[in-house]
């Protein structure tokens, strides 16, 4: 006599997502700003300060002001390949550096050291006062290939020409590629951003 015992349901693939289970850890586009910011402030950064040299408002005119030097503190930044040598920086859309690197392609990073705190702080303030004061008393070199500030005692400094920008959600994403590298300093340990505040390793 046939077997008409019904056939079990078949198991599902490993990496299937249940109903039942999509609905427990909610869908990616229910993530609050609040929820995202507290889950990747556990991510440890390195604090860097980009810097760039805003071009007279008109080089023909000797007369015309000149341009300043701009600065912002970043931890959306990391190496983006060997060869060549990119890196990759992390810009809020429509902010001055944002803008300034939208018209010209030079740009420089120095890797802050853990002695370093206070320029990270001062670059970062919102509603900040003219960055030509926010240089005036910080000891720093202009590349050879930018004319950028490169912060004196940094871990590292890099000169970069922008190669790409990608707009992402309300960040541009600039990849710039490295025309020079130097290690200024070798002491102290880097400067680190963890849940919201500056810290040192160790």
């Amino acid at each position: 006599m046939p077997n008409t015992s019904p056939l079990p349901s078949p198991t599902p693939p490993v990496n299937t997502v249940l109903p039942a289970a999509r609905g427990a850890f909610g869908h990616a586009e229910g993530v609050s700003n609040d929820e995202f910011r507290a889950a990747m402030s556990r991510l440890a950064a390195g604090v860097v300060l980009v810097t760039a040299l805003e071009p007279p408002l008109d080089p023909d005119d000797p007369h015309a002001p000149a341009g300043e030097d701009v600065g912002m503190t970043a931890t959306a930044f990391m190496s983006v390949s060997l060869d060549p040598p990119l890196v990759l920086v992390s810009l809020r859309e429509g902010s001055r550096m944002d803008d300034l690197l939208a018209e010209q392609p030079l740009w420089a990073v120095s890797v802050l050291t853990e002695s370093q705190r206070h320029i990270a702080g001062r670059f970062a303030m919102k509603g900040r006062v003219s960055d030509r004061l926010l240089f005036a008393d910080i000891p720093y070199v202009r590349g050879l290939e930018t004319g950028a500030p490169l912060v004196g005692g940094a871990l590292a400094t890099l000169e970069c020409r922008t190669e790409q920008r990608v707009t992402a959600g309300d960040h541009t994403l600039v990849i710039g590629r490295v025309l020079s590298a130097s290690l200024p300093s070798s002491d102290g340990g880097p400067l680190t951003y963890f849940r919201g505040r500056y810290r040192q390793l160790g």
